[in-house]
């Protein structure tokens, strides 16, 4: 393999603004053919953008298909990426191996055809879009013709043969939220979860299986209805219906379903802002408040925690942990009413 520089396998190389910069942070990056050695090209079927960015395209369209598919091909075209300009964040993407560069040294085994999801953000990757065929309001994807770059740092799954392509893009998706929220819960504990989208589930999915019957889920959403698969599924011990922004409602109604006690672990799953300060007032001193959230501020956790004087450990939520991918599909496989959950709002 060629002396390349030390940052060319972080895609540092294609970072046009500023020059030489990580492509993550960067304002603009380079989506142009042909690849270079160490890059792996996608053939781009689906994206599956994160949805603290597709609730904020959602409102600035105005619930409008069309428009959405507008803002995406806006920010592609400007950016060389899916880097939301006001949520900072991306998504993943679902494709088919196109080519595979001479020096590609990445973690990835693959060979030209495999069809992968990138389990790296969109807010990084080299991506130009051909076409939009249809923005999927109620999935948060959006199918495509375009092209995708994976630099060699970057990691991806080869989508299993057992599971639905939409299934498994669903789920990989968040599959660092479940992943880490089986490092963090232990026997015993009392944990709450924000949110009870596709990760929230997820989340107590293996919280479940955790803490057995013996400990205590609490699941907390705005409407009732969004609690109800973690109910029936057998989750969540105590559905809560209280709206997130809202910390001294949350402090209240987790007072009470406690004793006063509060939570070990709370888990923030949500894709709104402004729900920072619920995460913390709901744990309890020295216990551990958990963001996998995107549109989580962390100078609003961090100073706020401090200026209630409250003692607990801020954890942002890293979407990669070692493993990550099989863990969350391996999940779906034990549980067959979970997997026919996620078949039904995904693939039915």
């Amino acid at each position: 393999m060629a002396n390349y520089p030390a940052g060319i396998s972080f895609g540092t190389h294609r970072t046009i603004e500023p020059p030489g910069g990580l492509p993550q942070s960067a304002q603009r990056i380079d989506n142009s053919l042909p690849i270079h050695p160490t890059e792996l090209l996608i053939d781009v079927e689906v994206l599956n953008i994160d949805a603290a960015s597709f609730a904020q395209m959602r409102q600035a369209a105005n619930d409008d298909p069309q428009g959405v598919a507008d803002l995406i091909i806006e920010t592609v075209n400007t950016r060389g990426k899916q880097h939301n300009p006001v949520t900072g964040s991306g998504g993943m993407l679902v494709g088919t191996v196109a080519q595979i560069g001479e020096d590609y040294h990445g973690p990835l085994k693959v060979k030209v055809g495999d069809k992968i999801a990138t389990l790296v953000s969109l807010s990084l990757t080299p991506l130009h879009l051909d076409k939009i065929h249809e923005v999927r309001m109620d999935l948060d994807q959006v199918a495509v013709s375009g092209h995708a770059i994976l630099f060699s740092s970057g990691i991806a799954a080869v989508l299993p043969d057992d599971i639905l392509r939409d299934v498994a893009l669903a789920v990989l998706d968040v599959a660092g939220a479940p992943a880490q929220t089986a490092r963090l819960v232990k026997p015993g504990m009392s944990v709450g979860i924000l949110g009870t989208g596709k990760s929230g589930l997820l989340c107590a999915a293996v919280a479940r299986q955790i803490l057995g019957p013996k400990g205590r889920i609490i699941g907390i959403a705005h409407q009732p209805e969004f609690l109800k698969p973690s109910v029936e599924l057998g989750y969540v011990d105590t559905p809560i219906v209280v709206d997130a922004r809202d910390p001294v409602a949350v402090l209240e109604e987790i007072h009470k379903a406690t004793n006063g006690e509060l939570l070990d672990l709370t888990l923030n799953t949500t894709n709104v802002p402004g729900t920072e300060m619920a995460t913390v007032v709901a744990t309890k001193n020295g216990g551990l408040a958990y963001y996998f959230n995107m549109a989580t501020s962390f100078t609003a956790a961090a100073l706020g925690a401090e200026g209630i004087g409250k003692d607990v450990t801020l954890l942002i939520g890293n979407g990669y942990t070692p493993g990550h991918a099989e863990l969350t599909l391996e999940l779906l496989r034990q549980d067959p009413k979970l997997m026919e959950f996620f078949v039904e709002r995904f693939a039915g």
